[in-house]
């Protein structure tokens, strides 16, 4: 265990992942098997989200949502789930990624992991309507952590870094450590990304209101990095050796 405020770990390691959100090749967009039936919508989780593939929605790394005119939005998704490279994050790799915040109440951002109907690590999640908390989750062992922090705000930047040990999973914010979890994710868990805005359909956060024509949050760069691995970097042919198919649970799921 690191003490806290250590510097994050895996910026010296190679980095095996760096995310093109343009990259048809890295990220599917507008599906998931973490949505039931791979989606569009997951009413179950208190989402008004109906995904779509359309780039303006993910492609450039800004995630947007826009109300359509049943009362669901269309929202961006991207997955490396099912693309050609089908990376997955393993036990002992360190993810980065620099994020801003949406200021929209009912905007519902993330960054998550899923497989196999579970496999879920909440990288973070974050609601407007609680402007400075982060949420850090790990759901494949079950622990969780409620982050407040000035730097966290609506419209700001983060920088997240989070280590997937075995025996926990550890969260910096900004460069400071703030949760160790001691649960970790076991010796051969390995898991897809995902990146999206969800929509609160109003049941633990509020809904948008009528005013609301659009929301969106950004990730300014997504890495992962593999402590020990002498390649040379790259992303897809790495995640898919060792592991099972592309799970089709279609859980609840949704980073939250």
């Amino acid at each position: 265990m690191r003490p806290s405020g250590a510097e994050p770990p895996g910026r010296d390691g190679p980095a095996v992942f760096v995310a093109d959100f343009g990259s048809e090749a890295q990220w599917v967009a507008g599906r998931s098997w973490a949505y039931p039936d791979g989606g569009p919508v997951n009413p179950g989780d208190n989402k008004l989200d109906h995904l779509v593939a359309d780039p303006a929605y993910s492609r450039s790394g800004v995630f947007r949502a826009t109300p359509r005119p049943d009362g669901n939005w269309d929202a961006g998704l991207l997955t490396t789930e099912g693309s050609d490279e089908g990376f997955m994050v393993r036990t002992g790799d360190v993810l980065e990624a620099r994020v801003r915040l949406p200021e929209e109440i009912g905007a519902w951002p993330a960054i998550w992991t899923w497989r196999d109907g579970g496999n879920e690590i909440d990288v973070f999640e974050y609601h407007p309507d609680n402007p400075d908390l982060l949420e850090l989750s790990n759901h494949v062992r079950e622990a969780h952590r409620y982050h407040r922090d000035p730097a966290v705000r609506p419209g700001g930047w983060v920088e997240l870094t989070v280590e997937f040990g075995a025996r926990s999973v550890v969260w910096w914010i900004d460069g400071t450590r703030v949760f160790a979890d001691r649960r970790g994710v076991g010796r051969r868990w390995a898991a897809y990304l995902i990146v999206n805005l969800s929509v609160c359909a109003g049941r633990y956060h509020p809904a948008p209101g009528p005013e609301v024509s659009e929301m969106s949050f950004e990730v300014a760069h997504l890495r992962v990095h593999r402590p020990g691995w002498g390649g040379s970097g790259g992303s897809g042919g790495l995640g898919r050796s060792g592991t099972g198919g592309a799970g089709r649970a279609g859980g609840a799921g949704g980073g939250g």
